[in-house]
């Protein structure tokens, strides 16, 4: 019986020069990882320098604020400019309203964006699509192109100076139902369709399968929505003229009309108007990033 020959020995090829053999390096750039690191603390300054120089202004004499160079520690830290701006304005009386307005119409956009969106990714029924691209298409009209006919509308339905009127006009949002859309495709079908076999409605499916699963992107949309109502100016500006129901960006603007020279004052009244904001953003950061990552939105 003759043997067979031996199989020709399979010899690797040489490695290119400088790159070590084997499996491919992973091993992290220093220079790139400190230039990365380098360049997003810059920005960050860049991002806090205005917040650290309002918050050291609030805590100034008025003489004080506008110095050349800027003292960012005061000498004398006034801590009295907090107390005494309650008495100057109804700085509660606006912070209340800011709140109100900017829970009131985060609840309702919330449920309305989610509940539409639920229908464009889910459900299934002719020109859903086209439908869906038209609505999404409104992001791009400018508000200023409708402010007059939506004010004409509110105006004759007597709806003008009261909340109703930012309300029914800001509770439905394309933005939000683009958002949660993106967030339900990423969803898998089988469980809809689990569902519906097992007897569920649509309706049931909407709040018993999707809103729980869906947590990250509705405190996303949460956090937008909020920030966005309680930083609005033009719209309570427009339809509110009653000084009760002003929000603290028409109360702040009016407050700089009246007391323009008092910029420790003017400072103080900007930082109680980020604190809720700040607070909100720092207990709902982490979903915030979830809901973000998971949606399609980022960078």
């Amino acid at each position: 019986m003759t043997a067979l020959p031996d199989a020709p020995a399979v010899v690797a090829p040489p490695s290119p020069p400088g790159r070590p053999a084997g499996p491919r390096s992973r091993r992290p750039r220093p220079l790139r990882t400190a230039l990365a690191y380098a360049s997003l603390l810059a920005v960050a300054l860049l991002v806090l320098v205005p917040f650290g120089w309002m918050v050291s202004s609030s805590l100034k004499r008025d003489n004080q604020v506008l110095t050349v160079p800027i003292e960012w520690i005061p000498r004398e830290f006034r801590w009295s400019n907090f107390v005494e701006i309650w008495d100057r304005i109804p700085m509660l009386t606006y912070l209340g309203n800011s709140a109100f307005l900017s829970a009131a119409i985060t609840v309702l956009q919330v449920l309305t964006g989610s509940f539409a969106a639920y229908g464009f990714a889910k459900v299934r029924f002719p020109g859903r699509d086209a439908l869906f691209l038209a609505y999404i298409a409104t992001i791009a009209v400018p508000w200023q192109a409708y402010m007059v006919p939506q004010y004409i509308m509110m105006q004759r339905a007597e709806l003008t100076d009261t909340y109703w009127s930012i309300i029914l006009l800001q509770a439905f949002g394309a933005f939000g139902v683009f958002l949660m859309r993106q967030y339900y495709l990423s969803i898998p079908d089988d469980l809809c369709e689990a569902a519906r076999i097992d007897g569920l409605s649509e309706y049931g499916i909407y709040r018993r399968i999707m809103l729980p699963l869906s947590k990250p992107a509705l405190a996303s949309l949460a956090m937008l929505t909020f920030v966005n109502t309680w930083n609005d100016y033009m719209g309570p500006f427009i339809y509110l003229t009653s000084n009760d129901l002003w929000t603290v960006q028409l109360g702040l603007r009016s407050f700089v009309g009246q007391y323009d020279a008092e910029y420790a004052m003017i400072m103080t009244g900007a930082v109680l108007s980020v604190l809720p904001i700040l607070v909100v953003f720092l207990f709902g950061q982490r979903y915030f990033i979830r809901g973000i990552a998971t949606s399609g939105l980022k960078g």
